[in-house]
């Protein structure tokens, strides 16, 4: 996760503290709000072990929320 997190942080320019709290914020939801299979993945993940890499999970997050690159 610090990996997101500081990823955030350099995009956004918000403090690491901020940009944590907005990363912990986002994935609750998504756990939250995703099917089961899905949302276990993302622990995963965020440990490395989902072959997903922070930059390309921070991409599809920002697709989600209406972000356009």
């Amino acid at each position: 996760m610090e990996e997101l997190v500081q990823l955030v942080s350099d995009k956004t320019g918000l403090p690491k503290n901020q940009a944590q709290t907005a990363v912990k914020t986002v994935i609750d939801y998504l756990k939250k709000n995703l099917p089961a299979p899905i949302a276990g993945q993302i622990d995963q993940t965020l440990r490395g072990k989902g072959g997903i890499d922070a930059e390309g999970l921070a991409k599809g997050l920002g697709g989600m929320l209406g972000k356009k690159d």
